[in-house]
């Protein structure tokens, strides 16, 4: 019987680039590998965590020019003082609330990434981040991800889904792939209702339609859980089962900040640390659209991002586990220098990149742009943003980064320092 996935659940904006998967008679490339590059255990692998700031996090208010007259005069009222950044250097310093940052930093665990972005920047939200997702403008656009293509492009485990999503959003483009489903997971406890109705139909097969037309697979990315899609069920069935008992167990050996993303990158912790041989995890924080009242807004998502990264970190540590496991924090786009008549920013272009996690030569990565070269009121960029997933890709995870950035973008010098 030919099963083919319903896009129904697709039709939307975000969403947009990823394709439908079409299942035929082949299980996806990456599951038909029998080995893994390097024979590598589970506790070698090194795995990467994306952390995306949706909105357009405020770069210059999160990394803070304190020393910049530039940056108070054109911020009277949205200025962090130079009495109230957690200073790191003798010109930078962070926003009071990422205080819990300050260790990671000083302990080169953390690395600043100055800078970001790329040419001829769009401050839409949608198509910067699909910019971001896909490493294309819309006209030269794909229907995969930087990420899906890795995955389809590399030599992967078998036994485990190389990437999860954790979040009830719809599963990032980054993530979308032509020969491989990957699962969103909304909560624990929805992973299990899910695992539950999955394996009662796997069980009791697919039933065709009276009219004998082709059955469809409905997509569950609305509610949560995007399932594992394959002619085997065996090898669907093992991978959902395997997340399913990692997840079952309690779990009291180390405090997370009770918040959206401090919950997240606990059970991304659980999973890494239960065995799981996933070499990519994805969460969001969205609310970084600071237009107006910023402030107290901005304060607040800063300090849930800070928590819950030092929260991941300090449990990684617990377990010996910090050199394997590298963090990405990104946003689509920075905010404008000039605060505007709202007590907030508009859509600007240039932002840093935080990774964290490993140990790092240094704990920032270029200069911050100059405040008094400017580009339509934007500070620029310098690095181009798939240069840091080339480092990501070649230096960090062992991949080639040609086929998932759709070029050749060199990866950065002298980030890593093992």
């Amino acid at each position: 019987m030919n099963h083919r996935l319903s896009r129904r659940s697709f039709g939307t904006t975000t969403l947009r680039s990823a394709a439908g998967i079409a299942i035929g008679t082949q299980l996806p490339f990456i599951w038909q590998q029998s080995t893994i590059r390097g024979a590598e255990s589970s506790e070698n692998q090194k795995i990467l965590v994306v952390v995306q700031l949706s909105g357009g996090n405020d770069g210059l208010n999160t990394v803070v020019p304190y020393r910049d007259e530039t940056y108070y005069k054109a911020r009277p009222k949205l200025a962090i003082s130079k009495d109230q950044v957690v200073k790191v250097s003798d010109h930078l310093g962070l926003h009071p609330s990422l205080r819990s940052l300050e260790e990671l930093l000083g302990e080169k665990r953390m690395s600043i990434l100055h800078g970001v972005g790329y040419e001829n920047p769009n401050r839409s939200h949608f198509e910067s981040m699909d910019i971001w997702h896909t490493c294309a403008r819309k006209d030269a656009r794909s229907n995969e991800g930087w990420l899906g293509r890795m995955f389809t492009a590399g030599k992967f485990d078998p036994s485990d889904s190389p990437g999860i999503h954790l979040g009830s959003e719809i599963l990032p483009v980054a993530l979308a792939s032509r020969g491989l489903q990957i699962p969103s997971i909304a909560s624990v406890e929805e992973m299990r209702l899910k695992s539950a109705t999955k394996h009662s139909q796997m069980q009791n097969g697919v039933e065709e339609r009276p009219d004998k037309a082709p059955m469809e697979l409905e997509s569950t990315v609305d509610s949560g859980l995007l399932g594992f899609v394959s002619t085997s069920t065996q090898v669907a069935l093992q991978a959902s089962q395997r997340i399913d008992t990692a997840l079952s167990s309690s779990d009291a050996s180390y405090d997370f900040p009770d918040s959206a993303l401090g919950q997240k990158m606990k059970i991304v912790s659980r999973l890494i640390l239960a065995g799981l041989r996933t070499r990519v995890y994805y969460v969001t924080l969205d609310g970084f659209d600071t237009h107006a009242n910023q402030p107290l807004a901005h304060q607040g998502l800063l300090k849930q991002w800070a928590e819950a990264i030092s929260a991941f970190h300090k449990r990684l540590a617990n377990d010996g586990q910090s050199d394997r496991v590298l963090v990405m924090s990104f946003s689509e786009f920075g905010r404008r220098l000039a605060e505007n008549a709202s007590d907030g920013t508009d859509h600007g272009a240039a932002a840093p990149v935080f990774l964290s996690g490993p140990k790092f030569l240094d704990w920032q990565v270029g200069e911050m742009p100059s405040l008094n070269d400017l580009e339509d009121g934007d500070v620029k960029h310098h690095t181009d943003f798939r240069r840091i997933y080339s480092t990501v890709l070649q230096d960090w995870l062992g991949q080639s980064s040609q086929i998932p950035l759709a070029g050749m973008y060199e990866p950065l010098k002298n980030v890593f320092a093992v």
